[in-house]
């Protein structure tokens, strides 16, 4: 066995439960991990058969979950959940083709195209994918490798985006060539592919790519309408260059807001100022990107796919004023459908569609926040804090963040302190709130149901009760209601007032 090369101990284990004359090969992503010294996240196994009776074996004796993948081409998959990380996939697959040698070769991308005997430690690698990963290039194993499988197109930018490497000219051919036929891969496994980008490094590059290679008119058409679509100033980009810089900025304010960043590390004032203004809040913004609305994907993906799409609807609702003004309205609104019609397309789960819809309808209320707090000086009172979270929920963590990238994405080189720190100071105050003072501004307490209002004050059932419990809880936020009394003497104030609608 090469010395460079350490067996994750998990594939060890699974040696220790075959029989010594199995033959067995890891392959794919899981070799060219181990050679650039990276932490495998899945591990794929080949064989010459058996392959979901072999999984099923390994599942029972490392008490794990069994799936039987594919029974056409007999893979098996095994499923390791780990209490405190990601859940770990081993597939376990008969040869694509007589043998080992046509499995590899029918295979992606040179990169992916070697395997490891685990019975004597070689290295087998036909189509010199070994080379490949020294001089950092992703190439095509054959001229029909991206034809064969379109959603190989998506693997390959992605995988360009994470190891910093280029994708070979003839291979960017084949991929402009096999681009019209993405519509032959299921919603599915397209979905899977573009969240993974999302996830992932560079994210801005990969969307770049997609679009430059002319994948992105059939992948998410909706979005390339955004190109060339001017804005006034403060806009410095047109919209779909904007968008691109949205995801580069966004990729930044999480990074320097991470646990364990080194804010000293930066030579950016604006940078610097974040974490000066916002750093305390980094194990609360690490604990809310850990949950996950789909144990698939995660809440850090679908925020990024909310900034692809926050500007999606300009181009439809663009108008132009006398003075030559440029105005998007309703752009937040109208966007948010299309993200969501697009999100039911890629068959995402009802709660992540909501939470895109949350993040997208409402990406302007914070700029309207800093608006008046640079013009008039007024900061968020207590209830527009209220109101901001009862709207957006949980997703008003990741609005704040998509703001501000949001912002440096508008204004780019011009983008002055003054602007950027107002900007801080309302993501301070709603964050602050949010986590430091929930049960008073965020969520307060019920202090009355609909069955209080109803018996003691002679109410009959109707829209008037949401209201008024609505009200009183407003008025809880800002402080002026503060126990049960005094939330039934508003609500009859408000009854005589008449200010409801009804008596």
């Amino acid at each position: 066995m090469p010395a460079s090369i350490a067996l994750p101990p998990l594939v060890e284990k699974v040696l220790d439960l075959l029989p010594a004359d199995q033959e067995i090969y890891l392959v794919g992503g899981a070799v060219r991990d181990l050679l650039i010294s990276r932490v495998a996240p899945d591990l794929d196994f080949a064989l010459p058969s058996n392959g979901i009776a072999l999984a099923r074996k390994v599942a029972n004796s490392l008490n794990a979950d069994f799936v039987p993948l594919d029974d056409e081409r007999d893979t098996g998959r095994v499923v390791v959940v780990n209490e405190d990380g990601p859940r770990i996939f081993l597939d376990f697959a008969v040869y694509r083709g007589a043998n080992l040698d046509e499995d590899l070769h029918a295979r992606d991308f040179a990169i992916n195209a070697m395997a490891y005997n685990l019975r004597d430690g070689t290295i087998i690698d036909p189509l010199e994918g070994g080379n490949d990963l020294r001089q950092k290039i992703i190439r095509a194993c054959s001229p029909t490798a991206l034809s064969d499988d379109p959603v190989r197109i998506l693997r390959g930018i992605r995988q360009a985006a994470a190891f910093g490497f280029k994708i070979e000219k003839n291979t960017r051919e084949l991929m402009k060539q096999a681009a019209g036929q993405i519509g032959r891969v299921s919603p599915e496994r397209l979905r899977d592919e573009v969240f993974k980008i999302l996830k992932g490094p560079k994210p801005e590059a990969a969307i770049r790519a997609l679009e430059m290679l002319g994948v992105l008119s059939h992948l998410m058409p909706e979005l390339v309408s955004m190109k060339g679509v001017a804005q006034s100033e403060p806009h410095v980009y047109d919209v779909w260059t904007h968008t691109l810089a949205v995801l580069d900025y966004l990729d930044q304010v999480i990074s320097a807001l991470r646990v364990g960043y080194d804010a000293e590390s930066t030579n950016d004032m604006f940078t610097g100022l974040l974490t000066l203004r916002l750093g305390r809040y980094r194990g609360q913004i690490a604990n809310h990107f850990s949950r996950s609305l789909n144990v698939d994907r995660s809440l850090r993906s679908l925020l990024f796919f909310a900034a692809l799409y926050h500007d999606v609807s300009k181009p439809e609702t663009k108008t132009i004023e006398e003075s030559g003004r440029i105005r998007f309205f309703d752009h937040d609104i109208k966007g948010a459908e299309i993200a969501a019609a697009r999100a039911h397309s890629f068959n995402l789960s009802n709660d992540e569609i909501e939470r895109l819809r949350d993040i997208i309808k409402n990406h302007m209320r914070i700029h309207f926040f800093a608006d008046r707090l640079i013009h008039e000086n007024k900061s968020p009172s207590r209830k527009a804090v209220y109101r901001f979270f009862r709207d957006s929920g949980e997703g008003g963590i990741d609005i704040v963040l998509l703001a501000l990238a949001d912002l440096r994405a508008t204004r780019a080189h011009a983008l002055t302190m003054e602007t950027w720190t107002a900007y801080l100071d309302v993501a301070r105050i709603l964050l602050e709130n949010y986590w430091e003072r929930p049960h008073e501004v965020v969520f307060p307490p019920r202090l009355l149901d609909g069955n209080d209002l109803i018996n003691e004050l002679g109410l009959k059932p109707g829209p008037l009760i949401g209201r008024l419990l609505e009200s009183i809880r407003e008025n809880q936020a800002a402080g002026k209601i503060e126990d049960r009394g005094q939330a039934l003497a508003f609500a009859c104030d408000e009854i005589a007032k008449g200010v409801n609608g009804e008596s």
